[in-house]
């Protein structure tokens, strides 16, 4: 449960600039006790640039950052003590096993082995890798990788977790014992920044949820509140021969007129509706096409907002 008390850390009017461009652009947010907010939106929208401002690692051009109590970059070391962080790519050191991964990485927080040694058993249970702790990372599978960089991150027991993209490249099954492991933080009071490209992900852990687009805020509240706002409540989805020439604006397609909005994706069409079944029943007669009748989901805002056009990085 989320309590609304003083947030644990804020952004207001974050800017940031590199030459004419702004790839960050007056962005506000605020991450309260056990809350976990999630930044979504697609390549180059200024996701990982608004993380590393918020770490320190990038001066913003304007607006300020404050975290517990305390002022960013002010307080830059005080406020990193607080925090644990699993960064996009793996930066674990391959020249020592996983025990030592944690106990070094301590030493950076100034924690005394004496601190740090008990600490280090039961990380390694709540990542699954008691019988791997003197397995060097080079040995490890990709999902053993990121429970160790999450159990790192969790070494100095941090107030806030910032996470990148800390799914990216596993499997389903590792992706779902990560999530597993992210439950159990929350549920013990830790508060998470999480940014991700999987929709399912950011439903599943995120109490709110931030759309970032071209440097800009263009959204921001709870999963299902958004989708209720900005969509109809039934998609369906038509595929397979002649699919297209429904989408059509003539009068040889009539099911258009049987949808709020119509999209097209690939060979795909998809329409958008408040009442999908005289749709449904207007398909029936074309036995040549599949159809998929689902709700709204995350994937659906996040495409009306920032479009289906494929971004290349940067």
């Amino acid at each position: 449960m989320i309590r609304m008390s003083t947030p644990l850390f804020e952004a207001a009017g974050l800017v940031k600039r590199y030459g004419e461009n702004t790839v960050v652009n007056g962005v506000d947010f605020a991450i309260h006790p056990g809350e976990c907010l999630g930044v979504i939106g697609p390549n180059g929208a200024g996701k990982t640039t608004t993380i590393r401002m918020c770490l320190g690692l990038t001066a913003p051009d304007a607006g300020h950052i404050h975290a517990f109590g305390m002022d960013m970059p002010r307080d830059a070391m005080a406020i990193k003590a607080q925090l644990g962080v699993v960064a996009q790519m793996d930066t674990l050191d391959p020249d020592f096993n996983c025990a030592e991964n944690l106990l070094v990485y301590g030493r950076y927080f100034g924690l005394k082995d004496a601190v740090i040694r008990p600490r280090i058993p039961k990380l390694l249970e709540f990542a699954a890798l008691t019988h791997k702790a003197t397995a060097k990372p080079g040995e490890l599978s990709g999902g053993m990788k990121r429970r160790l960089s999450l159990a790192r991150a969790l070494v100095n027991d941090p107030r806030l977790l910032m996470l990148d993209e800390p799914t990216t490249g596993l499997d389903p099954q590792a992706r779902h014992l990560m999530w597993e492991r992210l439950q159990v933080l929350l549920q013990q009071g830790k508060s998470i920044l999480l940014t991700t490209h999987f929709m399912d992900e950011a439903e599943r852990l995120c109490s709110r949820l931030l759309v970032l687009d071209h440097g800009r805020k263009i959204a921001e509240g709870r999963p299902r509140a958004l989708i209720a706002e900005h969509l109809e409540p039934d998609v369906v989805e038509v595929y397979g021969p002649g699919a297209l020439n429904l989408a059509q604006r003539d009068e040889h397609a009539p099911m258009r007129a049987l949808a709020a909005r119509v999209e097209v994706s690939g060979e795909t069409v998809f329409f958008y509706t408040a009442q999908a079944q005289p749709l449904l029943a207007a398909l029936a007669d074309h036995h040549q096409l599949r159809t998929l009748h689902r709700p709204a989901n995350l994937e659906d805002l996040f495409l009306k907002l920032t479009g289906r056009q494929i971004r290349e990085d940067g």
